[in-house]
């Protein structure tokens, strides 16, 4: 059976104070049209810049996921989206009137709490899930890190994580089905160390953080003179234990409380996808940095698939929209590696050129002599270039800088290109450029059969 979309009855707003910043917070949920995703709207900016809840719009993870676009940004945003994840909303509108989304207990319940309340309604849209087809993974070796996505149909996942913790050890979460996650992972709190807490305060951090929004997880016994200090910092007085385990004022929701929260972040993260899952994530050791990468990927099969539907039309007879000589003014290369005859189409995302191949080209002198085939190294070579065309466009004076790439990733070759054939180029941007590190997707094609595909990865550097 089909799904529809879901959004809010109606609007409602909450207030608190955030996490890191301690300021305080006015957050309102509206109702939103189908299709219209997860926004952030900063209502105390000039033209209140609107911040779609995308992954490719991460800019900081280390202590929470933090979204900049429209020269505006707002943090601490994993715990909002979980809510609206777990509860099945499609689309809403979230208005703030501050850097940070309030912290309103340390967990999602009090936003699942005001979700309910508001309503929630159907619409007449189905909802569109990303179906996941094969294996997705990201990892990091050095840390334990391993986030892997398989072929599902609903959304489950598993979390393990360790600390390397006498007080926590290695603890294990599940969540079989969305529908339990207001009950099994919506109240989970976030949780710290005891020994983080002065290094967090000194660099700025955690301003909002107490007792009633944390779990404060204490490794080994200390001294009362020490609780005292750090009580002091955030005007806790009144902390008297010095067991190791939970610091008192606080009781463990569940055993595993760390572990539900680690999901709960992750269902967060992964609402940065920007339509839900059908799919089995099995995490180990997550994080806002492994989660969002793992978001970051799976937009990126989306937009790629996405790619896939268009084969781009050549008609020779209209005129190119850069001719060779002007490919000569946009690219180093000359004979015999010039592999770009002219451009047909460019805009801000996308290009398409045109490689006509004659047996007249070099390599064809050994590879090989008696059954010419295009090497699928130059056939990627062929795309890099048109590729570098589209970076190019994206810098003033592109007379002055160059691309090099870094990383060619999934290429696969489809046919032989052999003398006689007319390749079709087409490269888009996969995500927008930061840093000066871009990354596109990449097809080629002779007439309507895809020859290669895959993923480039390049770095913009001004000529010295």
């Amino acid at each position: 059976m089909s799904e529809r979309q879901r959004t809010l009855a109606r609007e409602i707003t909450l207030a608190g104070k955030g996490l890191h910043t301690g300021i305080s917070v006015k957050m309102t949920f509206k109702p939103a049209p189908a299709n219209h995703g997860y926004k952030f709207c900063r209502v105390d900016l000039p033209g209140q810049p609107v911040i779609d809840a995308l992954a490719e719009h991460v800019t900081e993870t280390s202590r929470g996921t933090t979204l900049v676009q429209n020269n505006a940004s707002v943090s601490t945003i994993e715990h909002v989206l979980a809510a609206f994840h777990g509860m099945k909303i499609d689309n809403a509108l979230i208005e703030l009137d501050g850097p940070e989304a309030p912290i309103m207990g340390g967990s999602a319940l009090k936003f699942v709490e005001a979700i309910k309340e508001a309503g929630i309604v159907e619409q007449k849209e189905e909802r569109n899930y990303y179906v996941v087809k094969q294996k997705i993974t990201f990892s990091e070796e050095e840390h334990g890190v391993d986030l892997i996505l398989y072929p599902d149909d609903h959304l489950s996942i598993n979390v393990l994580i360790d600390y390397n913790s006498k007080i926590l050890g290695n603890q294990y979460a599940i969540l079989d089905s969305i529908d339990d996650f207001e009950d099994k992972i919506s109240e989970s709190r976030t949780f710290v160390f005891f020994h983080e807490l002065e290094p967090l305060f000194n660099k700025g951090l955690i301003k909002g953080g107490d007792l009633d929004n944390a779990v404060v997880i204490l490794e080994k016994e200390v001294s009362q003179e020490e609780i005292d200090r750090i009580a002091k910092l955030f005007n806790r007085p009144g902390i008297t234990t010095h067991k190791a385990g939970v610091l008192n004022n606080t009781e463990l929701r569940y055993p595993n409380e760390p572990a539900r929260h680690k999901l709960l972040d992750l269902m967060g993260d992964l609402a940065l996808v920007g339509q839900p899952i059908k799919g089995k994530v099995v995490a180990t050791r997550p994080g806002h940095f492994a989660n969002t990468r793992l978001a970051k990927i799976i937009r990126q099969e989306i937009k790629k698939a996405h790619l896939k539907r268009d084969i781009p039309v050549y008609d020779p007879a209209l005129p190119p929209v850069l001719s060779i000589d002007e490919v000569k003014k946009k690219l180093p290369h000359r004979y015999p590696f010039l592999m770009v005859d002219k451009i047909i189409f460019i805009d801000e995302a996308s290009i398409v050129g045109i490689k006509n191949v004659t047996y007249n080209e070099s390599f064809f002198q050994g590879h090989f002599p008696d059954e010419a085939v295009m090497p699928g190294v130059m056939m990627v070579e062929a795309l890099a270039q048109v590729g570098g065309i589209l970076v190019l466009n994206t810098v003033e004076e592109p007379e002055k800088y160059s691309t090099y790439f870094l990383k060619i990733d999934k290429v696969k070759f489809k046919q032989k290109v052999v003398p006689g054939d007319t390749i079709i180029l087409k490269m888009e941007l996969a995500d927008i450029v930061r840093r000066g590190i871009v990354t596109m997707f990449g097809q080629a094609f002779v007439g309507n059969k895809l020859v290669v595909e895959g993923e480039l990865t390049a770095q913009i550097i001004k000529n010295k």
